[in-house]
C-alpha cells in the first residue's frame, strides 16, 4: 500500500476499485478532469496478467489496438502481438507515466451506500467513504469448472486454464482440454506444439481468420466500425453480451487456429463433454456441427470484408477461400481415460462473476450489472471494464479508454451538480446519455 495514501477513516470524492487496465484508465481520465480520487487494487498492478496467464500467452489483437488514455502502444511492432511480459511492462510503464493515486495490496470486502448517500467501503486496510465509486474489477473473477469434474478419478491432475503455465507442469501422458474458446484453443495448441497427445472437447465458439486479403482481419473489422458499434444498435443487447469471442492466435506473429488441421496432425477431437463415470467419458454428437459453424462464421466475416472492399473501391489482393483439411469420419461419443493414457485435464470453461461484496440492487438474475454505459440506477455507482459495456471493444485495451472517458465526464458532471445543489443528485442514465463520448 502506498505510504502516501491512508484509507482508514478517509473520505474521497471518487473511489476506483481495481487497478487493471480499466481502473488505471479511469484514474487517468479523472485526473485529466481534476477529480480527486483513489485507486484500490487487491494485489499488484498486472496481477491478472502475471498470475493467471500461461507462459506463451500473447494478445490476439494487434498492438496498435492498445490505446490506454494518453498512452497508446509505444513500441516498434504495431502489427505484432504483445506477449505476457510485454503486456505487464506496458501496464507498469503506464503507472510510471502518470503516477495514479494507487493503493496496492488492499482488498475491498464490502461496498454499500449509506442512508446519507455516501458509499462506505470496507477493506483489509480499514473502512473509508466516497461520494462515487467505480467498480473496475473486470468480469473474470472465479474460475468456473463444471460439476462433473468431481467425478473424475483421483489420480487425474486437473487444472483450470487460469492455473495453466506450460506443458511441463502436467504429468507425462495425454491431456484432455475441455473448451474451445480463445484460451482452450490456444492451450490445446501449446500442448500440441510441445508434442503432447491432446484430446479436445470442442464447443460452439466461432473462429476468425488471422489475415485476409492482405490485412489482419481485426484491421478490416475496425475499419468497418465493428469495434465501435454501440450495444444500443443491436435488437437484443442481452444476447450480444453473451457472445463468445472468436478463436485465433497472435502466437509467432499471428496465425489461424484451425482445429481441423490439428486433427489432421494427430489431435483427437470430440464434441462437448457431457458425462463422466469413473474412467469413462461421454461426449455429445455435435463435433461436426461445431466445426462447420465455426468455419461458417469465419467465411461470413470474409464475405463482409469482400463487400466492404467492393463498396469502398479498395484495392486489395484476391485470396482463395478456406477448404477444410479434415472431416470427422465418425462422431466419437466415448473415451476411456486409462486406455487413452490421459493423465490430466485442462478446464478452459470460463469464469463466474462475483460481485457479492457490492450491496446494491443493480444486478440481473445472472449477476450481471444493469447499467447504461457503466452508470447504474444507484446514484454514484458505476462499472467499467465489462465485456460489451458499450461496444465490442469495451473491456479491451482498444476501447476501455473511451468507456472511461465517458464515465469520467458523467462523474465530473455529477460532482459539479452536487456542488451546485449541495447534495449528490441526478438520474445517472439520463445524465450520462446527454454527455459526449470524448
Amino acid at each position: 500500500m502506498s505510504p502516501a495514501i491512508r484509507l482508514a477513516g478517509a473520505h474521497f470524492p471518487v473511489a476506483v476499485v481495481g487497478g487493471g487496465q480499466a481502473g488505471l484508465s479511469m484514474s487517468y481520465c479523472l485526473r485529466e478532469r481534476g477529480v480527486e480520487h483513489v485507486v484500490v487494487e487487491a494485489d499488484r498492478v498486472g496481477h491478472e496478467w502475471r498470475e493467471r496467464r500461461w507462459d506463451s500467452f500473447c494478445l490476439v489483437t494487434p498492438n496498435w489496438q492498445c490505446k490506454l488514455p494518453g498512452y497508446p502502444y509505444p513500441g516498434d511492432d504495431p502489427d505484432g502481438f504483445m506477449v505476457r511480459d510485454e503486456i505487464l511492462r506496458y501496464l507498469e510503464d503506464y503507472v510510471a507515466f502518470f503516477q495514479p493515486p494507487l493503493v496496492e495490496g488492499v482488498s475491498v470486502t464490502r461496498l454499500r451506500r449509506t442512508p446519507a448517500g455516501v458509499f462506505e467501503l470496507s477493506t483489509t486496510a480499514g473502512d473509508f467513504t466516497a461520494d462515487q465509486v467505480v467498480v473496475a474489477t473486470g468480469p473474470y473473477h472465479t474460475p468456473s469448472v463444471p460439476p462433473l469434474a468431481q467425478r473424475l478419478p483421483d489420480g487425474i491432475t486437473q487444472v483450470h486454464s487460469s492455473g495453466y503455465r506450460n506443458p511441463a507442469q502436467l504429468p507425462d501422458g495425454a491431456v484432455l482440454v475441455v473448451g474451445t474458446g480463445q484460451s482452450g484453443c490456444q492451450l490445446a495448441e501449446d500442448l500440441h506444439l510441445a508434442g503432447r497427445q491432446v484430446h479436445l472437447a470442442v464447443g460452439s465458439a466461432p473462429r476468425v481468420a488471422r489475415r485476409y486479403r492482405g490485412r489482419d482481419c481485426v484491421a478490416w473489422l475496425d475499419d468497418m466500425g465493428h469495434y465501435g458499434k454501440g450495444i444500443d444498435e443491436f435488437d437484443d443487447a442481452g444476447a450480444v453480451r453473451m457472445r463468445v469471442n472468436h478463436y485465433v492466435t497472435g502466437r509467432d506473429g499471428g496465425r489461424d487456429i484451425d482445429l481441423r488441421a490439428f486433427a489432421r496432425d494427430g489431435m483427437r477431437l470430440y464434441g462437448r463433454l457431457t458425462g463422466v463415470s469413473g474412467t469413462a467419458l461421454e461426449f455429445a454428437d455435435d463435433l461436426k456441427v461445431n466445426l462447420d459453424r465455426a468455419d461458417a462464421v469465419a467465411e461470413g466475416i470474409k464475405d463482409a470484408i469482400d463487400a466492404h472492399i467492393a463498396a469502398e473501391g479498395i484495392t486489395a489482393p484476391e485470396e482463395s477461400r478456406y477448404v477444410p483439411v479434415w472431416e470427422p469420419d465418425e462422431q466419437p461419443r466415448e473415451l476411456d481415460l486409462e486406455q487413452a493414457d490421459i493423465t490430466s485435464v485442462v478446464w478452459s470453461t470460463g469464469f463466474r462473476r462475483d460481485h457479492r461484496w457490492v450491496e446494491a440492487p443493480v444486478f440481473d438474475g445472472r449477476g450481471y450489472p444493469m447499467h447504461w454505459r457503466g452508470a447504474t440506477s444507484t446514484p454514484g455507482l458505476h462499472f467499467l471494464g465489462l465485456p460489451w459495456q458499450y461496444s465490442w471493444g469495451s473491456g479491451r485495451f482498444e476501447s476501455v479508454g473511451r468507456d472511461a472517458e465517458f464515465l469520467a465526464n458523467h462523474i465530473d458532471a455529477s460532482r459539479r451538480l452536487a456542488d451546485v445543489c449541495g447534495t449528490l443528485t441526478g438520474a445517472p442514465t439520463e445524465l450520462a446519455s446527454a454527455l459526449p463520448i470524448g
